[in-house]
């Protein structure tokens, strides 16, 4: 599906997890990890993984900003120590490299920070030689997930494929030169994108509530480990 102007598609970020699924169908029962990118990205990628029945882990990637609470970016980091960086702006912007570092830096610190709160001590899902899908609620400028995909590549997945259930038209270009697959459910082409604007119900989620979500998957996982196989 293709968009030419800006429309509410989804009900909300589970919606939206509930149409990608079916957009990714074909994974169910292949060797496959989920992988999301929080915080909006936690809620889409636990509809996927429930319904393709598939290992849940994440990464934790961040915009560098320019200001704080701007839409603007200078790139992005990732817990691996990743960073990509929007030479375009950082020229544009004219930060000396000892500036790029500090907020570097900061971001680097806000990362580790969510490290800690989300992972504990469980140790990350194994990827090499599975097929990697990342997940966001959405792509507006791409390069959150570009540096996610860098990072993940050296964990050597069999392939890389980026799911989200809304994109712009330049962040699809964007991840398609890094990434093997990018699936989408819709794309949008009008000048100024917002994600929100596809969603009827968007909030901000905090880390409170990634934690949740989380200790939700973990407690479900939990619980059908244990459950005893039905007769026949």
């Amino acid at each position: 599906m293709y968009s030419s102007r800006q429309q509410a598609i989804f009900e909300n970020r589970h919606d939206a997890g509930r149409q990608l699924a079916e957009a990714l169908s074909e994974y169910r029962g292949q060797s496959a990890v989920i992988l999301a990118i929080p915080n909006g990205g936690v809620p889409v990628a636990l509809e996927v993984a429930s319904a393709l029945e598939t290992d849940l882990d994440f990464i934790i990637c961040r915009k560098i900003p320019i200001i704080v609470g701007s839409g603007g970016s200078l790139g992005a980091a990732v817990d691996d120590g990743t960073v990509i960086l929007n030479e375009e702006v950082v020229k544009k912007v004219g930060f000396s490299r000892q500036q790029l570092e500090y907020e570097i830096g900061k971001v680097r610190a806000e990362i580790k920070q969510r490290s800690l709160l989300y992972k504990r001590d469980r140790p990350p899902v194994r990827v090499t030689g599975k097929i990697a899908i990342l997940i966001d609620d959405g792509l507006a400028t791409g390069f959150t997930m570009v540096a996610a995909v860098e990072s993940l590549r050296q964990r050597h997945p069999k392939e890389i494929v980026v799911a989200v259930p809304v994109a712009s038209a330049m962040a699809v270009k964007r991840v398609e030169k890094v990434a093997d697959r990018v699936v989408t459910c819709t794309t949008g082409f009008m000048p100024e994108f917002y994600l929100s604007d596809f969603y009827r119900y968007w909030n901000d989620l905090s880390d409170d509530d990634v934690v949740r979500y989380l200790n939700q998957w973990r407690i479900r996982q939990f619980r059908l480990n244990i459950e005893p196989p039905q007769n026949c």
